[in-house]
């Protein structure tokens, strides 16, 4: 009887095989469930951005202060931080933003934003006299923090400057 030379893989060789892969494949599985847990940051952040850009903009277009008249002359003497008006779409000047402290995001009339994209998004805008960190006079500027928290807790602070002109 002729003997065959039979090659192939022993049964050892073939489990080895299997916990090799199963290996790589958790390690694979592992990475992609870290990715997936962040892949909202981007979104996120880009919509804190659009937030900030948006009460930035409604700020700026304000009165320096409350006695400033139409078109910023003459120019008011001092520095005031004092939210005089009562609710959002009465605001008018700079520093009446002082009062938004960690609040669903509304648009200038007071209305919320939408509530599907930013619902769980907060801000808060902190108003301060600054003139000096801007090598003006001290009355002469008002810094402006605005703080977004995202539904992930994370917190982007923007900042900018309105000079008294």
């Amino acid at each position: 009887m002729r003997q065959m030379n039979a090659r192939g893989a022993t049964l050892v060789e073939l489990v080895m095989t299997i916990v090799i892969i199963s290996v790589a494949i958790a390690g694979v599985v592992g990475a992609f469930s870290l990715l997936t847990g962040r892949s909202a940051d981007p979104l996120n952040q880009t919509r804190a951005v659009a937030l900030a850009q948006l009460y930035a903009d409604e700020i700026q277009s304000r009165r320096y202060d409350d006695s400033t008249p139409i078109g910023g002359t003459p120019r008011v003497s001092g520095c005031s931080v004092n939210t005089e008006e009562p609710d959002r779409s009465a605001y008018d000047d700079v520093d009446d933003y002082n009062a938004i402290d960690d609040e669903v995001p509304q648009k200038a009339d007071g209305s919320d934003l939408n509530s599907a994209a930013y619902g769980s998004f907060r801000v808060s805008v902190e108003v301060t006299c600054a003139g000096a960190e801007v090598g003006l006079p001290a009355p002469d500027a008002k810094r402006v923090d605005i703080t977004v928290r995202d539904p992930s807790d994370g917190r982007f602070v923007f900042t900018f400057y309105r000079v008294n002109f």
